[in-house]
């Protein structure tokens, strides 16, 4: 694929995911059937409560993870340069998108190492796809890719089904876990494992730590659909159909989360998917989150500046606060035991 039509479609899914009616997809999280037990004797202040968290060796001050959402348009120099200042102010982590354009053809759009003289003390990720492992890429591109930004770990991300139905995708993925396995042994940094929409199930998740990788995000299916982003882009009827259909396609973010950490007790978690305030992210860690991302949710802001990205994160960030409060917990560590209300059944009064 040329640089200009990589840029082309780059800049196609940044235009379809800004406008939600276009990208949403037809699944539910799960977390609004979520309620937790309210706590109206919390015994803290709401100043002391810490959401302090770690990831590869550096501290946070809040498990936030500004997800993966930008890779190839011309304006992401801009947006990875005001999310990486706003970063390195709230203290979070940073996953830059998809780097394969500039791995391919040198047209780097914002992805050097000044991303990381902006944020020189948070959580900085590299980033390409799976498929790229079986497609040519191996331990040069993945070193190439982290030493582009100095990142501290390298995520691989997990696209089967946009893949599927993007017109000219990447359908052949035998040999990927094969190929992560290799990879793992070889990187100097860890790798992190990402679903990019439609949810890691826990049997994949397994296979994926056993071969190797360090993190998973489970990014499941209730935020933003690639299927339904395809089909906006779709360049005939057909092929838009095909993709439309899978729009209500994947995992919930929820039951992801619940059924990855029961099957790996041990593994570090990232929830993504369709966390739109600090509630959500509340009760992704109330089901076994040790960090929560968000992309879309903050592209409108990314796009304005990095004070409105700052204040962005603030506001989710009190949010998480306050849940933690009103659940008597003074950490993230209670918040992770804090008691749920049991689902209401009227039928039962």
């Amino acid at each position: 694929m040329s640089k200009d039509s990589f840029a082309d479609r780059k800049n196609e899914h940044l235009d379809i995911v800004l406008d939600p009616r276009r990208a949403c997809s037809a699944v539910d999280t799960g977390f609004a059937a979520l309620r937790f037990e309210h706590c109206a004797l919390p015994e803290l202040r709401l100043e002391d409560i810490d959401t302090r968290s770690v990831l590869f060796g550096r501290d946070l001050a809040a498990p936030v993870l500004i997800s993966s959402m930008t890779g190839g348009a011309a304006r992401a120099t801009q947006i990875n340069r005001h999310l990486a200042e706003a970063a390195e102010v709230l203290g979070i982590a940073l996953a830059v998108g998809s780097q394969r354009i500039a791995l391919d053809t040198g047209a780097d759009h914002g992805l050097t190492r000044q991303l990381r003289q902006l944020a020189p003390s948070i959580p900085l990720l590299a980033n390409f796809g799976a498929a790229q492992l079986v497609a040519g890429y191996g331990l040069d591109e993945a070193q190439r890719a982290v030493e582009m930004i100095d990142a501290d770990a390298l995520i691989i991300h997990l696209n089967p089904l946009q893949e599927a139905v993007q017109a000219g995708g990447d359908r052949d993925w035998r040999g990927v876990l094969s190929a992560i396995e290799a990879l793992a042994v070889r990187l100097p940094v860890p790798l992190v494992a990402k679903e990019v929409g439609a949810g890691i199930c826990a049997s994949v998740a397994r296979r994926l730590l056993d071969a190797g990788v360090s993190v998973i995000d489970v990014a499941g299916a209730g935020g933003t659909s690639w299927a339904a982003v395809e089909a906006e882009r779709a360049p005939d009827p057909r092929q838009r159909a095909i993709a439309q259909a899978f729009a209500g396609w994947g995992i919930p973010s929820a039951q992801a989360i619940v059924r990855v950490r029961q099957a790996c007790p041990g593994a570090h978690l990232i929830a993504s998917g369709g966390i739109r305030d600090g509630i959500d992210a509340a009760k992704a860690i109330r089901l076994g989150a040790d960090l929560v991302g968000q992309a879309a949710g903050v592209l409108d802001a990314a796009l304005i500046g990095p004070q409105a990205v700052i204040e962005h994160f603030q506001i989710m960030i009190e949010q998480l606060r306050v849940a933690c409060f009103c659940t008597g917990s003074a950490d993230l560590a209670s918040l992770a035991r804090a008691p749920l209300l049991p689902v209401f059944d009227p039928s039962s009064l």
